[in-house]
């Protein structure tokens, strides 16, 4: 088998993969877009880190390749989807970088706070400027950590061994959760008002991106910092140099840029700002760890069929796999719709199989569904190897049922979704044994495709409303390019389900809502 490593990876990876004796390792890591597309259909294997770019077409031509390996977390240079139509196993290794970026976050946080970087620039100029460097004791100070999942945690710990004070918001983890961990779960208002330094720890969503932005930035106390060690594009960069000119943000410490390299970005210019080039995952150690990982899950894919640490195919043997396969991408759309319509702290999941899908092994699929719920809040951090692990975590209660005896279908699906304020709850099925349907919402029945942009609007049913949705998104130039509605007679209300071929903007969802007859207006990307 033919494995092309095209990112620069440690030496005891591919120095492991290469002892197998079917392998045959190549290491070329100056392949331009175009040479991969044309070289792609050689290999079994792609090995990658964050500098490839596994596009659609790049997947396209790919014909014998069962596995891309990234060495490390984010996937956003994967096609995921292009790759799960084609069968191809995407793994990264989720728990390589975790103390290293955390300890990055905490070495920010200190040459931020004594003015480290400048001094250095100083003293290598000839110059004695003591006074100029006065900094700030971290003793007894504020942290705010946005994000408390696993890298959040470890810095929540360092945090406090250099005797911080810590508190923290996540919408998805209850504040009682986080008060068991031994930090004061707090709202996004009270840590911007309390924080003396806030820091971000979350993977770049719809509902991330931006999250510090000008209004955010508002509402800090005055002479706070801010560090991004996570995901470029979680902080608005032209709303921080504001802040940061306005005097509200006292200093920046950025690891990680909307644009990187982050070419013609005033904020590297700035002097209370200090910046490094994406390092948090950069230690000898973890490269080592990661680059050992992925060489392991790599030779047990292509050598056992087992699979370890995948985004897109839970954690079973190859026979298992092919009989459930056509479930699979059914229960992780039920999951990822669940989530993105019931905001807030999930405390309760209930699955039901029903029918056919109940007679085959349903761990995987419970898998599945927990982490399609988990993906839209924590990105490429789950998987189907460390889901039940941030269940237990999170305090999610988690229950199964079976019923063999069909009813309005032949195979079915519900997926019931609790938080402390509502409840929801979602049916699906396939049809023709393979397309993931959309059957149920709560009381209205429909009948809807489970992919790509979507908008789901509750409205009253009153003759012109549903023209008047299709004018307002023609006037924004959105297509609709399939539109299903649901109806609950008895009360007179209407879930008009779309997909369209553009998101819908928050600007489109307010002129929506301005609408007598809509109610709720809810956009899901799956």
């Amino acid at each position: 088998m033919k494995i092309l490593v095209s990112d620069n990876l440690a030496e005891s990876g591919v120095e492991k993969l290469r002892a197998v004796p079917d392998f045959e390792v190549e290491v070329n890591t100056s392949l331009t877009p175009e040479e991969l597309r044309h070289i792609i259909k050689e290999y079994d294997a792609l090995v990658i880190r964050s500098g490839t770019k596994v596009t659609a077409e790049v997947i396209e031509g790919a014909r014998n390749l069962k596995v891309i390996a990234r060495a490390g977390i984010g996937l956003d240079n994967v096609d995921i989807e292009a790759a799960s139509k084609r069968g191809i196993i995407v793994m990264n290794t989720p728990e390589g970088n975790v103390v290293t970026t955390a300890e990055h976050t905490i070495a920010m946080l200190l040459a931020l706070s004594r003015n480290i970087p400048r001094a250095d620039a100083s003293m290598k100029m000839g110059k004695w400027e003591k006074k100029l460097f006065r900094g700030r004791e971290v003793f007894n100070k504020t942290l705010g950590i946005i994000g408390i999942g696993r890298i959040g945690r470890v810095v929540a710990e360092k945090a406090k061994g250099i005797k911080m004070n810590v508190i923290a918001y996540d919408p998805y983890i209850s504040t009682e959760v986080i008060d068991q961990m031994g930090i004061e779960g707090v709202s996004m208002d009270d840590l911007f008002a309390r924080a003396d330094y806030i820091t971000v720890h979350t993977p770049l969503t719809q509902e991330t991106r931006y999250i510090l932005n000008g209004d955010a930035f508002a509402k800090m106390k005055k002479g706070v910092y801010v560090l991004n060690c996570a995901r470029g594009g979680i902080v608005h960069e032209p709303s921080l140099y504001q802040a940061i000119e306005d005097g509200i943000v006292a200093g920046a410490a950025l690891d990680v840029f909307e644009k990187e390299p982050p070419v013609d970005n005033p904020l590297v210019g700035l002097e209370q700002v200090i910046t490094t080039p994406h390092l948090g995952a950069s230690t000898d150690e973890a490269q080592e760890n990661v680059a050992l990982a992925v060489a392991d899950q790599v030779i047990a894919y292509l050598t056992r069929d087992s699979i370890r640490n995948a985004v897109n195919a839970p954690n079973i043997d190859g026979a298992v796999l092919a009989r459930i396969r056509p479930y699979l991408n059914l229960a992780e759309r039920l999951g990822g719709l669940a989530t993105q319509i019931t905001p807030g702290a999930i405390e309760d999941v209930s699955i039901e199989y029903i029918g056919e899908v109940a007679s085959v092994e349903t761990q995987p699929l419970t898998y599945t569904i927990l982490k399609g719920l988990l993906t839209p809040i924590l990105g490429d951090m789950v998987n189907f190897v460390n889901v039940p692990v941030i269940v237990k975590e999170r305090n999610i209660r988690v229950t199964e049922s079976l019923r063999t005896e069909a009813e309005d279908f032949t195979t079915l699906i519900n997926v019931r979704v609790a938080t402390a304020d509502q409840a929801n709850l979602i049916s699906g099925t396939l049809f023709g044994k393979k397309e993931a349907r959309l059957v149920r919402i709560n009381d209205f029945r429909l009948e809807a495709g489970l992919e790509g942009h979507l908008c789901l609007i509750y409205n009253i049913d009153t003759p012109g409303t549903i023209g008047a949705i299709g004018t307002c998104l023609g006037r924004h130039r959105i297509n609709i390019s399939a539109m299903d509605v649901g109806q609950v007679i008895e009360t007179g209300q209407n879930i008009v389900f779309l997909r369209t071929d553009t998101p819908v903007t928050k600007n489109v969802v307010d002129e929506l809502l301005s609408m007598d007859n809509v109610n709720v207006v809810q956009v899901v990307k799956l």
